[in-house]
């Protein structure tokens, strides 16, 4: 596109001041900003700006009076005291993905930052005995799961597929790539992971104008974990542009998605037990939630706003509400702790376009860096001057037709990275504390003894979920270590 058809295009849009630096350019920064410009849909952005306005303000006008209720009965079941459904969806599971028909989608575009470290948080070692990265870890709970499928289904070992979709950000990509990469893709066939990228969109002036980072490039910025839903639309090469996420959904026939974060190190990938319970339920949209640990723990819950479900901030939430309990159980009214944790049908995710446009991005205003419009020099500000907009992986969950919960054991599926090393709360510490402790109580389960201060690290590999350790039932283990086999088990009682 030429200089004088963008400039018109970005004058109709009120946004020319993205060229006032032109005449200063040299040749490449010529050619660098009208590229981006190009590929900026800026007309989208306006009205994303407008939208998300709007939005903001309706919120906080009918902040108090929105009707937010409990997830009504028929709506939400629970793995924690219930074996025997637990084995029935189990079982519906693993046929769905024995048949092909389940693929995995990994939202890991996140930099390890808050962590002290600059490389995308899935390739922090947590620091267990293995010292196994976090991708490494699901790579390893894949290979292991289809085994266990293709065992279930009566067929040869390798015959059973779970393809695995990983999306990055512009920042990670290559380091992502490059660590599968180093790693032989952890033991997995690279044809069954596909890379793809999130989003971006520009950032923005208070008044909704976009910021220059410099006088010759935009400000932007990642479009929130719901940028997943348009990046499976979008080609997963520049040299194949009819190839997307979706379309090799399609082509693969995969019926069944399972969405998770990577920061949590005990997810279940393509979770059997959810999976069969949102195929029993005929959910075409699903989440998998842990009890809230307390009344006034700071995390959102899934619940109902008005008619619809919807994901309520802690923010939103009254004391009284979060202090109710339900009359039946004693336990919590609002205790659907959301963990970003979602199942989708193929069809609901090719939905989402059509209603795309109604959702609203969220604001968040933040210290921007700017090219001053004056003088051409960077400034760096000292309180927000901008925002960044933002879609959360949850926001389409109003507009389900058929949608379920499934509540499951934090101890046993949610412990997530967020914090710095030495925190004590949500950091690798805890991480590795919890990996261990599940692996002491698959021992344990299986009818072993674990001496006190014994910590012994199980490879996925060996266990998904604590099945096939039958050998160990009656022995004592005394000493520390990490096994890839059974047998390795032996050296350690």
């Amino acid at each position: 596109m030429s200089y004088e058809s963008t400039l018109k295009r970005y004058e109709a849009a009120g946004q020319a001041h993205l060229l006032q630096f032109w005449p200063k350019l040299s040749s490449a920064e010529r050619d660098s900003l009208l590229a981006q410009l190009d590929e900026l849909d800026i007309e989208r952005v306006n009205r994303i700006y407008h939208k998300s306005v709007g939005s903001e303000k309706e919120a906080a006008d009918a902040h108090g009076k929105d009707v937010i209720e409990p997830l009504p009965e028929d709506a939400a079941d629970s793995v924690i005291g219930s074996a025997k459904h637990e084995r029935e969806w189990r079982a519906v599971g693993l046929q769905a993905i024995g048949r092909g028909e389940v693929g995995v989608l990994l939202m890991a575009g996140g930099q390890g930052t808050r962590l002290g470290s600059s490389a995308p948080k899935g390739c922090y070692d947590i620091g267990l005995p293995s010292h196994k990265s976090l991708f490494q870890y699901q790579a390893e709970r894949i290979g292991r799961l289809q085994l266990v499928a293709a065992a279930a289904a009566g067929k040869e070992p390798g015959s059973v597929v779970i393809p695995w979709y990983v999306m990055t950000s512009g920042p990670t990509r290559p380091e992502t790539e490059a660590f599968f990469k180093t790693h032989r893709f952890f033991g997995l066939d690279p044809g069954n992971v596909i890379f793809f990228e999130q989003g971006t969109l520009p950032c923005l002036t208070m008044d909704g104008k976009v910021i220059l980072e410099t006088t010759s490039r935009v400000a932007v910025a990642p479009d929130g974990n719901g940028g997943l839903y348009a990046a499976l639309r979008r080609p997963l090469s520049p040299s194949d542009k009819s190839r997307t996420v979706l379309s090799d959904l399609k082509a693969r026939n995969i019926r069944y998605v399972h969405s998770y974060c990577v920061d949590n190190c005990l997810v279940r990938i393509a979770d059997p037990v959810f999976l069969g319970y949102c195929i029993h339920k005929q959910a075409d949209c699903a989440a998998k939630v842990v009890p809230k640990a307390y009344p006034t723990e700071s995390v959102g819950v899934v619940a109902r706003r008005g008619d619809k479900f919807s994901v309520v901030e802690y923010s939103e939430i009254t004391s009284e509400q979060a202090e109710r309990k339900d009359p039946k159980t004693g336990e919590l009214a609002f205790r659907a702790g959301n963990i970003a944790n979602h199942f989708y049908t193929t069809p609901f995710l090719e939905e989402v376009e059509s209603f795309e446009e109604e959702l609203a991005f969220h604001i968040a205003r933040k210290k921007i860096p700017f090219v001053d419009m004056a003088s051409g020099e960077v400034v760096k500000p000292t309180k927000p001057n901008g925002m960044k907009l933002e879609m959360f992986v949850f926001d389409v969950f109003p507009f389900t037709k058929h949608f379920a919960v499934l509540e499951v054991a934090r101890n046993e599926e949610f412990s997530p990275l967020k914090n710095a090393p030495g925190t004590g709360s949500d950091d690798p510490d805890t991480s590795r504390r919890d990996l261990l402790a599940q692996h002491r109580r698959f021992l344990e389960k299986a009818g072993a003894k674990v001496a006190e201060g014994v910590e012994i690290e199980i490879s996925p590999l060996v266990s998904y979920a604590g099945e096939g350790l039958e050998s160990v039932k009656g022995k004592t283990f005394i000493k520390s270590g990490s096994v890839s086999s059974v047998e390795e088990l032996d050296v350690l009682a």
